[in-house]
């Protein structure tokens, strides 16, 4: 339990040091919750908490991203992260974020990851995304 406060405090103050924000969705057989903030043009570190699940039962990950190509209306990333509570251990997520409005702020992602530790797992989901844009 000290590992899941741990994670969650580290989180929730690294991303709430930031004023632009994203959160997303993420729904897979293992959904979860994102808040995450780009760093300059290439990271981005998120935040993600399980969902679907009973309280005792809330994995935590904490990843960070490189943005490896982006134009104006997707970013393609891969990176590495963490882990715990079930399926502990390391995250490599590789995705795509979609924004096909005019407007950049709604838009939608897919993504692949794979834990390795306890109970090699793949996992692959889709969902939305929200950037509160800078006006």
């Amino acid at each position: 339990m000290k590992k899941v406060i741990l994670l969650a405090s580290f989180g929730l103050i690294s991303t709430a040091a930031f004023a632009q924000w994203t959160v997303s969705y993420h729904q897979s057989n293992l959904p979860f919750l994102g808040v995450n903030k780009q760093l300059g043009e290439k990271w981005l570190p998120e935040f993600r908490v399980g969902t679907d699940n009973f309280v005792d039962n809330v994995s935590l990950e904490l990843v960070i991203n490189h943005i490896f190509y982006k134009n104006d209306r997707i970013d393609f990333y891969g990176g590495i992260g963490g882990r715990i509570q079930s399926f502990e251990g390391l995250v490599i997520p590789v995705g795509l974020n979609i924004y096909p409005f005019e407007r950049k702020d709604f838009g939608f992602h897919i993504e692949a990851a794979q834990f390795i530790g306890d109970g090699d797992v793949f996992r692959g989901s889709f969902g939305i995304r929200y950037r509160f844009l800078k006006e």
